[in-house]
């Protein structure tokens, strides 16, 4: 095994110190209104936000980001950064990444793997409000993962996450969770090949549902996550 890819399941692993476990992304709000009750439900809802948010947004400006951390184009990363954190649609959405991105740099910093490389403490340092796509690209790449292994890794991570909450807040069984890991994250190896090579004019975000669902979960009586 290549040490490559043992970087890369510490940075995919939901043991990862960076609070994921505590958001849902609006799921929450949809098992709560009742929009989503039932496995297929789960399914339905995750697939959608997977493909038409994730995927064809985040994935593609993850490895837009790990080209800049290569290329050393410190300019072009705080740009897409910025674009990121504009494109959160919701005071919690935008509070998730600040928050994980700000307790994944702060353990990256605290790595000898990562702080003692040359340079990179430096980069990572110097950007303002590191977004968590960032702070991920930046250890990634800084420990020589190939983008083709890092991109879908990135989405399976998400995926597995999603899940987690599901399996939670509806609740699902155990089983259920491994039925729609192993059925959605069939999907994953075809979304990051398009994302690798898709074109930033492209790249969209736009689901009303997803930021209808983040706001309305920031005024949820009751919560489990804080998203």
């Amino acid at each position: 095994m290549s040490l490559p890819l043992v970087r890369l399941l510490q940075l995919s692993t939901p043991a990862l110190p960076v609070g994921a476990y505590t958001y849902s992304q609006g799921l929450e709000w949809a098992i709560d209104c009742g929009r989503v009750s039932t496995e297929a439900d789960t399914g339905e809802w995750i697939a959608d936000v997977m493909r038409e948010s994730i995927a064809s947004f985040e994935l593609p400006l993850a490895g837009a980001l790990m080209q800049a951390w290569q290329a050393g184009n410190d300019v072009e990363i705080a740009r897409l950064n910025d674009d990121f954190l504009a494109s959160r649609e919701t005071r919690e959405l935008r509070a998730e990444t600040v928050q994980m991105g700000y307790s994944l740099t702060r353990l990256l910093l605290e790595l000898d793997t990562f702080s003692a490389l040359d340079g990179w403490p430096e980069r990572l340092r110097a950007v303002d409000t590191p977004s968590f796509p960032l702070a991920w690209t930046a250890a990634a790449t800084a420990w020589q993962i190939p983008a083709r292994d890092a991109l879908p890794a990135y989405l399976w991570a998400w995926l597995e996450n999603q899940v987690m909450a599901a399996i939670k807040a509806v609740p699902l069984g155990q089983s259920a969770g491994q039925r729609l890991l192993s059925r959605l994250g069939a999907e994953i190896p075809a979304l990051a090949q398009r994302a690798a090579t898709l074109p930033e004019d492209d790249w969209t975000n736009f689901n009303p549902g997803l930021a209808i669902a983040s706001c309305k979960h920031e005024t949820q009586y009751s919560r489990l996550f804080r998203s």
